[in-house]
């Protein structure tokens, strides 16, 4: 199967990548900025949030290789940043109607990463798919994937594009420790629990749904596997773990793997925050059969064990750097490939290596 991934350099794109690889598939990916995990597969530096004509084979005059399925993955996923700057929101939703667009012109189904956010705090103890309600968007963020369903449900009603979206809660471990790039809480807090500094908790009554990557990345490639043999389509399923933990048991939870004690702040949550989130996954379960597999307890210490054997293979510079990342990209009006794109190749027949640290935690499926 080939299968196209935008956002293939951020953490679930990377372990999506390398496990359709394992699985043996073929993959290309897109995204703005270098993949600082690996080399393993071809992927292609552009930036999917500029104002592009349609074209019919890729986008902005760029052809992409032929696929049997789009993974969208691409978006600014900083919360309070898309408070801070809304106009990232509007990005994520030219990067959507783009790829929706490329999607259209080649008859190639999508898979759509959407979010918790969508079900704002308001509805916060109904987490049935049906139950998610523009009028109580807690964010620009959460706006900008409402929105990004919305242009997927009439792209299928409109054109027949056959889709899945995927709504994701707080998805940790491997590759996700990019902290100066992108600042999750758990990579945050084993980084500085394990440094014994102090950790501040933005709602010390906060439940959310932690979700570990292979239960993540299982449930996309069952997704994908369905969607391509035509099995299930059109349809939005909460893809999560479906318990809620507080942050306060997570940090413990933390400092227990790192056998150190947090010493942790209470404060108030900020703005746009989701304050209470547990996810139904009974829709995934029926249709893809996806059982989660990694309870919090167990996620946490894969994910500390692979956060210390990656800083002993790969010890960090004085100061760490963001990965280096495409400037907007403007697609030139003759239709020639776009200034300031770059493909990266991946080596020749290379599987994904184990010497780039610890690997998946593969299971059978």
């Amino acid at each position: 199967m080939r299968i196209l991934i935008t956002g293939s350099s951020g953490q679930i794109g990377t372990n999506l990548a390398l496990r359709l690889l394992a699985d043996g598939h073929a993959v290309f990916g897109v995204d703005k900025r270098l993949n600082t995990w690996t080399d393993s597969f071809r992927y292609l530096l552009q930036d999917l949030s500029g104002h592009y004509p349609a074209y019919p084979t890729g986008i902005g005059g760029v052809d992409y290789p032929p696929a049997d399925v789009v993974v969208h993955l691409a978006a600014h996923a900083k919360v309070h940043q898309l408070v801070r700057y809304p106009h990232r929101a509007l990005e994520n939703m030219i990067m959507t109607f783009n790829v929706l667009e490329y999607c259209r012109q080649t008859g190639t189904p999508i898979i759509f990463s959407s979010s918790r956010e969508v079900y704002g705090d308001i509805h916060r103890f109904s987490t049935a798919e049906t139950s998610a309600d523009f009028a109580y968007t807690e964010s620009t963020y959460s706006a900008s994937k409402i929105a990004g369903e919305a242009l997927i449900y009439s792209f299928a009603r409109c054109y027949g594009l056959r889709y899945l979206v995927f709504r994701f809660s707080n998805v940790y471990g491997r590759y996700d420790n990019d902290i100066a790039r992108m600042e999750r809480v758990i990579p945050l807090f084993i980084r500085r629990i394990g440094q014994d500094a102090p950790i501040t908790i933005y709602g010390p009554e906060k439940v959310l749904d932690f979700t570990y990557i292979d239960d993540c990345i299982d449930g996309i490639v069952r997704g994908i596997a369905a969607l391509v043999a035509g099995r299930v389509a059109n349809q939005t399923i909460n893809l999560a773990y479906g318990q809620g933990n507080t942050l306060v048991r997570m940090a413990a939870l933390v400092g227990a793997a790192l056998g150190k004690e947090p010493r942790i702040t209470l404060a108030p949550p900020l703005l746009g925050e989701v304050t209470h989130y547990v996810a139904n996954i009974d829709k995934a379960h029926a249709l893809l059969g996806y059982t989660p597999q990694v309870p919090l307890d167990e996620g946490l210490r894969r994910a500390v064990a692979w956060s210390q054997a990656w800083a002993v293979a790969h010890p960090a510079p004085a100061a760490e750097p963001v990965s280096p990342a495409l400037d907007d990209v403007v697609s030139p009006e003759d239709g020639s490939t776009a200034a300031g794109l770059g493909y990266k190749y991946a080596p020749a027949a290379v599987a994904p290596s184990r010497a780039e640290g610890p690997g998946p935690d593969r299971r059978e499926s």
